[in-house]
């Protein structure tokens, strides 16, 4: 092996924690920069750079540059761990990343092992009298954290974003028709193929009690660049469903009884490495057709689930017995916030998209601050969320209330005192012929309930407060009276959990 020229920078962040521990090292700083430099003697041979990893590695990525390109000089990269090799991507990529579950395209997933470990370096092109500097930022995980498949957010503007959130491929139970016309496993990329051809901003993978499937999304977001790709799993016990958005882990879904005292373990998991929880289709019936299907677990402390799926796609119309609207206004009740979404629930890629359980159908629309997992996560806590039943992206509702000068949006909390005057406020975009309905601590108030008679129309019904807790949506409803969109609250005085 040709003898190399190396200044090995080691940078440990805050050395006075102990990376064997769960405390999460700032992924913005590299553990390490490794750089050198390479000339004609280096030309047709591979170098060895090593670096070392501690314990309790829990996701590698790698960020390569070198300068003289414009001189045609190139310099292949791969690495190997302590006992094998993990990948190649020659001079194709300049940033990989591996973990246990998922790894970069050309890369093996799998344990990342603490010891000595080596990038390789090729060097199939350097002209004479040119030398080259290289350097190599060595970013490490020791805790289980958010999954991003881009580098970049897909989109860095804020604003409204139209998704999917619950669907499945064959990693679970997703079926499709085959090129001959049999029945097989859905292959990942149909998914995700149907739902860019639906328009979607983005997609959420939500496999049964397993992760596999993020490997393959990781490999096809490059390609499907103007869609996110979320990584979720749907954790699924004998007493209720959950998705799990975020994470690219095994969390252990084994219950025997219907008590927070045995779901604490997966919920605080998903929690603790800044996931979200979801309640899924909560009033579907529970037996031999689906297992589990219906939510049984009445205990659970507040601030544990971030959200609920009103609206599932696979469960009947809309404001079926079957939704979950029920558990939503139960938990409202109670002072919770809790998001209400939606998802399709889709196992069949190649059904009719226009139809109940179609990709994309119903759609959750999410505001964010630029189109990203951690950005689609922090919009779902946030609550200014809507659902919308049709998957027609033109659709908007949005609320929000002023008392003074106070300003907030749904999904946050404002503070009034008896008598204090409020205005609630609603926008609503593209169903001319609609209504609105304010739904008021889960009822209806006829008085409250105000036509849409343009194509970008905003509402006010003004309102004095009494100073107990209140909570407060809208509904748009269509001629026939079938619910279009669905808002989440505003709320007033939330009580303190």
């Amino acid at each position: 092996m040709m003898r190399i020229k190396i200044n090995l920078i080691l940078v440990l962040l805050w050395l006075s924690v102990n990376v064997n521990s769960q405390e999460r090292l700032d992924t913005e700083k590299p553990y390490q920069v490794l750089s050198g430099t390479v000339s004609q003697d280096n030309f047709h041979t591979y170098l060895e750079v090593p670096f070392t990893l501690p314990e309790g590695v829990k996701r590698l990525t790698v960020k390569f540059s070198y300068d003289t390109r414009d001189e045609k000089t190139t310099i292949d990269l791969g690495v190997a761990d302590p006992a094998r090799f993990r990948g190649w991507s020659g001079g194709a990529r300049n940033i990989f990343t591996l973990s246990e579950e998922d790894a970069t395209a050309g890369y093996l997933p799998g344990t990342i092992i603490p010891g000595k470990w080596n990038l390789w370096l090729g060097v199939p092109n350097i002209r004479k009298g040119v030398t080259a500097h290289y350097e190599a930022k060595i970013f490490i995980d020791t805790a289980d954290t958010v999954t991003e498949f881009s580098d970049q957010p897909i989109r860095t503007s804020a604003g409204w974003y139209y998704g999917d959130l619950h669907m499945h491929s064959g990693n679970s139970d997703g079926k499709c028709l085959s090129v001959s016309g049999k029945e097989v496993n859905t292959p990942v990329f149909k998914v995700v193929e149907t739902a860019a051809k639906k328009n979607l901003d983005f997609m959420a993978l939500t496999d049964h009690n397993t992760f596999t499937q993020a490997r393959y999304l990781r490999e096809l977001q490059p390609y499907f660049d103007n869609m996110l790709l979320v990584p979720g799993q749907e954790i699924t016990t004998f007493f209720g469903h959950a998705n799990a958005f975020g994470l690219t882990k095994f969390v252990d879904f084994r219950m025997t009884d219907p008590t927070y005292r045995q779901a604490m373990n997966w919920m605080k998991d998903v929690n603790k490495s800044g996931g979200v929880i979801s309640i899924n289709h909560p009033g579907s019936p529970t037996g031999e057709s689906c297992m589990g299907c219906g939510w049984e677990m009445k205990d659970i402390p507040a601030n544990v689930v971030t959200a609920v799926e009103i609206i599932n796609g696979g469960s009947g119309p809309a404001e079926g017995p079957l939704q979950g609207l029920n558990l939503w206004h139960q938990m409202l009740k109670l002072g919770r916030k809790v998001t209400a979404i939606g998802g399709s629930d889709n196992h069949r890629p190649d059904q009719p998209a226009d139809k109940n359980g179609g990709i994309g159908f119903p759609t959750t629309a999410i505001y964010m601050d630029n189109l990203s997992v951690k950005s689609l996560l922090d919009g779902i806590r946030k609550g200014r969320v809507f659902v919308e039943t049709e998957g027609n992206k033109d659709h908007l509702v949005d609320l929000w209330a002023i008392s003074g000068k106070t300003e907030c949006h749904m999904g946050t909390n404002m503070n009034v005192q008896p008598k204090d005057k409020v205005t609630w406020m609603v926008n609503v975009k593209a169903v001319t012929g609609c209504k609105v309905e304010f739904v008021v601590d889960g009822d209806v108030h006829p008085e409250n309930t105000r036509a849409i008679t343009t194509d970008n129309e905003t509402l006010t019904i003004p309102w004095k407060a009494d100073g107990k807790y209140h909570f407060v949506y809208v509904k748009v409803k269509n001629k026939e009276d079938k619910l279009v969109m669905v808002s989440n609250p505003l709320y007033f005085n939330l009580p303190t959990q």
